[in-house]
């Protein structure tokens, strides 16, 4: 289970990605696909890319990199695709160690400022995921930024290396159900082996099919060409808003390219201060703490569908057990609606309130035998739509898994259990299947970075009071581990917090148009 789909939801709207909206953007938020992926009903409609140019930023580089770029006005080749919407690709080093070696093609969309007299510089924005594109953020701007904002920024979107139209993108498997229907939380070895089994094959397929981009598409990497992006808009230094893993992303930029950052602010962030494993740990924690006031409203609620005469709670682990025990059929053609199918149909409920009504009536529907209602949530998660699995889940393991694994092996990884049981008793052995897969990955991991943004001026956190997938304490440690941060909160049982209320918008507007405004360490607005 755990943050895969982070569905940025960006309250504003977004919905993801957060993922997620409570992600903010429905995380999907941007699938780096067009056809998919909204932001508080804000369609994310990216157009599918023209043939990608062979223009590439010189040097490539290191963190030292000079600024030099190819001798040309315009590396990016822009392409208007819609009013004030321009699409380009931008050539950068596979291996920063080697820049004039193989190059990957990043996609990219521009949002140009409405207002050109009054524009300050260019706005880099990441959905999160990790594995989701961000160039339908800039396509879908005008519902998803202050207009103040739209106004004197050009905001560009980039799907990162890995991810989207940019190539070449993670695709390893066409069938989710084979490894994601499997029991998320075994309780036999017969269940482990199964699971060790899945992950196995899944990263040999990755192997196979990505080879040589593999070991290249950590998070470090990403600030590479974030900075690459810079330097080929000749901007000294630029601006940057990221949600969910955006806000790792960012953090990691900050802490790499410190004299090029102008502004950055980091909804929905990680805590930075501890691995993998612990993160997930923590997440697990909060979604429960989140499920646990789903189930407390519906028990209060005699309206609600999954009542049970004031007895939620208790009925929905009745139903767990059963279902762990009799999976339910649907769909020949599909996965049963196995225990991890209903800890998944929970997890994508619990970004965003809005769908607490659909996961009632799911529930209620599953007591009944009928188990699509599940089905359809699990299939929302992991963005299954029209008959079609997304390439996003691919990514964000060939992301995540290269960035920190988490654990040495299964062994290892399996001596954790009872954490994640303490921490979430009712969900948090559902955190097992996820880890496995990284346990197992084919590929060693990156260095990490350790984040300080150490040089690189104020820069502004926020969270939420209920954020399941980026718990308020974590995000609260990003900004105390960053040199100069200060933590906007807002109120809200979302992931992210941009969009909620005038207070924790205007405050992020504010800084990004003016980041040499005073901030207090900690600004108020629940």
């Amino acid at each position: 289970m755990s943050d895969m789909r982070n569905r940025v939801h960006v309250a504003v709207l977004v919905c993801l990605v957060a993922a997620g909206c409570g992600d903010g953007i429905d995380e999907g938020a941007n699938e780096g696909r067009g056809e998919r992926g909204t932001i508080d009903g804000v369609t994310l409609d990216t157009p599918r890319p023209d043939d990608s140019t062979d223009d590439t930023v010189g040097g490539g580089g290191s963190d030292d990199t000079p600024d030099t770029i190819a001798a040309t006005d315009d590396p990016f080749e822009w392409n208007e695709v819609g009013d004030g919407i321009e699409e380009g690709t931008l050539d950068v080093p596979l291996d920063y160690d080697d820049p004039n070696g193989a190059s990957i093609t990043l996609y990219v969309v521009r949002h140009r400022a409405v207002d050109p007299a009054r524009r300050i510089g260019t706005l880099l924005v990441n959905p999160g995921g990790p594995g989701y594109g961000g160039s339908g953020l800039a396509y879908s701007a005008d519902g998803i930024y202050g207009q103040e904002l739209l106004d004197r920024f050009d905001i560009l979107g980039w799907d990162p290396r890995g991810t989207g139209f940019s190539a070449p993108a993670v695709d390893c498997i066409d069938d989710y159900d084979r490894y994601f229907g499997l029991d998320s939380s075994p309780d036999t070895n017969a269940e482990r082996e199964a699971l060790i089994d899945a992950g196995t094959d899944f990263g040999e397929e990755c192997a196979s099919s990505v080879g040589e981009v593999l070991p290249h598409l950590g998070t470090a990497d990403s600030a590479r060409d974030m900075d690459a992006i810079r330097r080929a808009l000749r901007e000294p230094a630029i601006s940057y808003f990221g949600f969910s893993y955006g806000s790792e992303l960012g953090a990691t930029w900050t802490t790499m390219f410190p004299e090029t950052v102008r502004a950055a602010v980091l909804d929905g962030a990680i805590d930075p201060t501890v691995g993998y494993l612990q993160q997930n740990i923590q997440q697990a924690a909060g979604f429960e703490a989140t499920f646990d006031e789903f189930l407390r409203q519906c028990s209060a609620d005699t309206g609600c569908a999954f009542h049970n005469d004031a007895d939620a709670a208790t009925a929905f682990d009745e139903l767990s057990a059963d279902i762990d025990a009799h999976p339910l059929t649907v769909d020949r053609d599909r996965t049963e609606v196995t225990q991890a199918v209903l800890f998944t149909a929970v997890a994508d409920a619990m970004y965003d309130q809005s769908y607490w009504p659909s996961l009632e009536l799911a529930l209620a529907d599953l007591q009944d035998g009928d188990g699509q209602g599940v089905l359809d949530l699990y299939d929302d998660y992991f963005g299954y739509l029209s008959g079609q699995w997304g390439d996003e889940l691919e990514a964000y393991f060939a992301i995540n898994c290269l960035d920190d694994p988490g654990s040495t092996g299964p062994d290892d990884l399996f001596s954790h259990e009872d954490e994640f049981a303490a921490a979430a008793p009712r969900l948090g052995r559902g955190w097992m299947a996820e880890l496995v897969f990284c346990s197992v990955w084919p590929v060693p991991p990156a260095a990490p970075v350790a984040i300080t943004g150490a040089g690189a001026g104020p820069i502004l956190v926020m969270g939420t009071t209920g954020d399941p997938a980026t718990p308020l304490a974590g995000t609260r440690r990003m900004a105390q581990a960053l040199q100069d941060g200060h933590l906007v909160v807002v109120e809200a049982d979302q992931h992210t917090g941009y969009g909620v209320n005038n207070c924790g918008d205007s405050t992020v507007d504010d800084y990004l148009v003016d980041p040499t405004m005073p901030l207090a360490d900690e600004i108020d607005c629940t």
